[in-house]
């Protein structure tokens, strides 16, 4: 009796000592966007569990803040957990809900972050679950997804800054999702805030009555205490009914490494707990259910989630290829319809990621299969290259997607990695009436395939909206118009903007595009697109050849009007990256075969007639062509490094 409770006093000490290790024991170090507290912890807090069963659909108001990029959309969500006390007013909190290191570090929203609240509003105490999406058009599928757990939305605008591109985009998103939109004016403080002026905006652009946009400043709190009324005023409740068999619509998940897979839902019907067993729709895999809970904005754990409810449920879903965003989930045993779901991202960027150590593929492939479960947007396809190895072949929404994609395998997973120029995906369409797509230059057809087989090649084209101020129009059409741009039309908004389209193929934005469109606007302009279909057009294969050996790493294709360009500078930045070794480094540049470019970079070479002091010339020229002979079998033999810059120089386009 006494070595009984001897033990289970050991256990409890050690349990007991366990949980008062500090928070960053538990946090999920690398995989996942919120931290997360170990299993052992929350066995001990289950007591702490909040019942939410109280709150029937009538007092749940699920919503999301879409806006253009540093509107002020995560200083909202700040001031909103605030005045529900959710967290504490400090004065210390900045973009609490942005929880990654790149987004901290950029200071912008890259993942949509979810969290629930408490408020009382005459008389009732309402659930409120907010979403915090980001900005950036490279992330609108972020943006789209937490949408469909929303009944409404808040659109911020800027009051200093106006509509711009990405306003126009979110909002004809929300609008198309058939949401309620409720217009907001943010930094109404600031000394050049023309908050009459946005509202105009806001009033001839969407058709919104201007006298209902509510004006705040989320940074100083002024106005802030209206908006969750305005929510719960406008917004409508979720439907659904408690009575219904339980669906649910997974719709974000994240990997921890102490439970498997956490998935995140938006009931649509019914109620789940603890113990029950859920199936899903597309895999008909059955799991039973660990835990439920809500973000709040760290994991809370619930008695139960109910209809109209967002939260997490986590059920032993350990591989990561089981979880598949847009699923619907039901109780065992009673099916239920499959809800619409989502739409599949179409990749607009391609790039190669190689691992620097061959030895290191099994644990980056690993690292790139639990990323991709926070971020479904990407596309992973694995390729071979004969100068990097194994490696895959990732498919982004953009350039931005992609090196913050880049950023979190480096960070989070501490990979090596080296990643290839960003290319767009190709149509090849052959004689006999096939079409086939190319995601990589090594795919592009060679040029006796392309003079007896091949009928036209296609490269896919966006449409632009460009808003910026009035004196910057002529700059803005002639940046257009240099990278083969077709404009549509420009419209005023105001006195002072315009919005401007334009048809654009997708190569020529998807390198140093936005940055010429920040200079030359002096940061004043604001860029979105769309995808606007394929159109004919006359390519061809940039090859980089090193000493008459094709590298097919540094190949791209581009139109025919820019390889000779392209190709001279680019041999000219290669011969600046590329070490010096002990023979002649010979680049060239060859379009669909043809050489367009020849740099050298030089050989590194001995002074071997330093000894000499005088004598025959013979026994100078002697050594002279003993060294001759060495460097010719070197450069047989010899191999030319390349360093990471090389490909990162093709990435980048001269001015």
């Amino acid at each position: 009796m006494l070595q009984t409770r001897l033990s289970a006093a050991i256990r409890h000490t050690r349990i007991a000592s366990f949980a008062r290790q500090p928070r960053a024991i538990f946090a999920h170090q690398t995989t996942t966007h919120v931290q997360w507290q170990s299993y052992a912890v929350r066995v001990i807090d289950r007591k702490k569990e909040t019942d939410i069963s109280t709150y029937p659909p009538d007092l749940i108001r699920n919503f999301s803040i879409i806006a253009h990029i540093d509107h002020g959309k995560s200083t909202l969500a700040d001031r909103l957990l605030e005045l529900t006390g959710v967290i504490s007013k400090t004065g210390k909190n900045k973009q609490v809900l942005d929880k990654l290191k790149v987004e901290r570090e950029r200071g912008i929203t890259v993942k949509a972050q979810s969290a629930s609240m408490f408020y009382e509003y005459n008389g009732k105490k309402y659930l409120m679950n907010l979403i915090d999406t980001p900005g950036h058009v490279d992330f609108s599928y972020e943006v789209s997804r937490s949408l469909a757990a929303c009944q409404g939305t808040i659109l911020l605008v800027d009051a200093a800054q106006g509509i711009q591109a990405q306003t126009v985009a979110n909002f004809y998103l929300a609008f198309g999702e058939g949401l309620a939109v409720v217009p907001m004016l943010n930094k109404v403080d600031l000394p050049t805030a023309e908050p009459e002026r946005a509202a105009q905006q806001i009033e001839g652009t969407f058709e919104i009555d201007a006298s209902k946009i509510l004006h705040m400043s989320a940074k100083t709190g002024l106005g802030v205490d209206a908006v969750l009324p305005s929510v719960i005023e406008n917004m409508p409740p979720p439907l659904g009914s408690i009575d219904q068999p339980f669906k649910a619509l997974l719709f974000d998940t994240w990997y921890d490494k102490y439970v498997g897979v956490v998935c995140l839902m938006a009931i649509k019907d019914g109620s789940i707990k603890k113990g029950d067993r859920i199936v899903s729709t597309h895999s008909k895999q059955k799991y039973e259910v660990t835990e439920v809970g809500i973000m709040h904005p760290e994991p809370s754990p619930t008695t139960s989630l109910q209809v109209g409810q967002v939260g997490y449920i986590t059920c032993n879903m350990k591989s990561v290829s089981e979880a598949h965003v847009g699923d619907t989930f039901y109780r065992d045993k009673h099916p239920v319809e499959a809800l619409p779901g989502f739409v599949p991202a179409k990749s607009m960027v391609f790039a190669g990621v190689f691992p620097i150590d061959a030895d290191e593929f099994a644990r980056l492939d690993e690292s790139i299969q639990k990323l991709t479960l926070n971020d479904s947007s990407v596309s992973v396809h694995k390729e071979t290259s004969a100068a990097l190895g194994q490696g895959w072949r990732l498919g982004f929404l953009g350039t931005l997607h992609m090196d913050v994609f880049r950023q979190r395998l480096e960070e989070e997973y501490d990979a090596s990695i080296l990643i290839t120029a960003p290319t767009v995906p190709y149509q090849i369409k052959y004689r006999d009436g096939t079409t086939r797509f190319i995601r990589t230059p090594a795919d592009f057809p060679d040029i006796h395939t392309m003079q007896d087989n091949v009928e036209s090649t296609m490269e896919p084209f966006v449409l632009a909206t460009m808003i910026f101020p009035e004196r910057y129009l002529g700059q803005m059409l002639e940046l257009c118009t240099l990278h083969r741009g077709e404009i549509q039309n420009h419209v005023y908004i105001d006195e002072a903007r315009v919005l401007l389209k334009c048809r654009l193929p997708m190569a020529e934005i998807v390198s140093d595009f936005f940055d010429k469109l920040k200079s030359k606007s002096q940061g004043f302009a604001s860029f979105d697109y769309e995808e606007s279909g394929y159109e004919a057009s006359d390519l061809v294969k940039m090859e980089v050849l090193l000493n008459n050996e094709a590298v097919d790493a540094l190949a791209s294709v581009m139109h025919r009007s820019t390889s000779v360009v392209a190709g001279r500078d680019m041999a000219k930045r290669l011969r600046e990256v590329i070490r010096r070794q002990l023979f002649d480094i010979i680049i060239q540049t060859a379009a669909n075969g043809k050489i367009v470019a020849r740099e050298t970079v030089k050989q590194l070479r001995k002074n071997v007639t330093a000894k000499c002091y005088g004598g025959d010339i013979t026994r100078k020229m002697k050594l002279l062509n003993k060294q001759k002979e060495g460097k010719k079998r070197m450069k047989k033999f010899g191999k030319v490094e390349l360093p990471q810059e090389a490909f990162l120089t093709v990435m980048t386009k001269s001015e």
